[in-house]
C-alpha cells in the first residue's frame, strides 16, 4: 500500500530499546493528518516502546520522529506534549488521590487554549460530570479510562497515542470507550492505537500495521486486513 503523503506523524529508521538492548529495530511509520491507524502485533514485539520513543519517554538511538516538519526524536516528553502529542498509557495512570474535575483541571492547567476544556469533556463524556466530585480510585475501569482520555485531550493534542484503552475492561465497556473514541473523528485529532482486542482496532481505525520483533512488516487499510484472512492469521494467529 503507497503510504499516504499527507502524513502528521513521520517515523523513519527508528532504532530503541532498554539498556543496550535494541527492540525497535528500524521502524517506518506514518499517520495521516487525522487518521487512525491501529499498530497491531503479538505480544512483546515493541509496541508499547514504539509509543514510549514518540512520546519521548524513551530516547531512540538513532532514527527521526517528524510531526509536521518538527523533529521530536530525543526531545523530552514535556517538549513533545507542547508539540501537539498525547499519550493515553496502558493502566490509565490518573491520580487516584484527586477527583475527576481535579484531575481534569490539573490536565488543563498550563497548555495553549484550544477548543478542549473540561466543559466539553464533561459534554462528551456524560459520565464524568456525574463523577466528578469522585476521587480517582472511587471510579470503575471504565470511568478512570474515559478520565485519562479527557486528560489527554485537554492537552489539545494534534496527535493521541493510545496504548491498550480495553485492559482490564469488560466488553460493555469496552464499546463505551469506544463509542468516546469515534466521536474525536470529527475533531481531526490524528491517532495511534495500540490493541490486542482487535473488535475494536477494525472498529476504530483506518488502516491497520503490525509489527514483529521491532519492525512494521505490514500495512494496509483495515478493510483490507479484514478481506485477508489467511495474512492475518499468519501475522497475528487469528483470522
Amino acid at each position: 500500500m503507497t503510504e499516504p503523503t499527507s502524513a502528521l506523524l513521520t517515523v523513519r529508521d527508528l532504532r530503541a530499546g532498554y539498556a543496550g538492548t535494541t527492540v525497535l529495530d528500524g521502524v517506518d511509520f506514518t499517520v495521516p493528518a487525522g487518521g487512525v491507524v491501529a499498530l497491531l502485533g503479538r505480544n512483546g514485539v515493541g509496541k508499547t516502546t514504539f509509543i514510549h520513543t514518540v512520546m519521548g519517554m524513551l530516547k531512540p538511538y538513532s532514527g527521526s520522529i517528524l510531526l509536521g516538519d518538527r523533529e521530536l526524536a530525543g526531545q523530552a516528553a514535556h517538549a513533545v506534549a507542547r508539540s501537539g502529542v498525547a499519550i493515553v498509557p496502558q493502566g490509565r495512570r490518573v491520580f487516584a488521590p484527586l477527583t475527576v474535575e481535579e484531575n481534569l483541571r490539573i490536565a488543563a492547567k498550563g497548555h495553549r487554549r484550544g477548543a478542549w476544556t473540561p466543559a466539553r469533556i464533561y459534554e462528551l463524556m456524560p459520565r464524568l460530570a456525574e463523577r466528578r466530585g469522585n476521587r480517582g480510585d472511587e471510579l470503575s475501569g471504565g470511568e478512570q479510562q474515559m478520565l485519562a482520555i479527557g486528560r489527554a485531550l485537554l492537552r489539545k493534542p494534534r496527535l493521541l497515542l493510545l496504548d491498550e484503552p480495553s485492559d482490564g475492561l469488560a466488553p460493555a465497556v469496552v464499546h463505551q470507550v469506544a463509542e468516546v473514541l469515534e466521536g474525536l473523528r470529527a475533531e481531526g485529532i490524528a491517532v495511534v492505537l495500540v490493541e490486542q482486542d482487535l473488535h475494536l482496532a477494525f472498529r476504530l481505525a483506518d488502516q491497520v500495521a503490525v509489527m514483529q520483533k521491532g519492525r512494521i512488516v505490514h500495512r494496509s487499510t483495515t478493510t483490507d486486513f479484514r478481506r485477508d484472512r489467511d495474512r492475518a492469521h499468519a501475522l497475528l494467529g487469528v483470522g
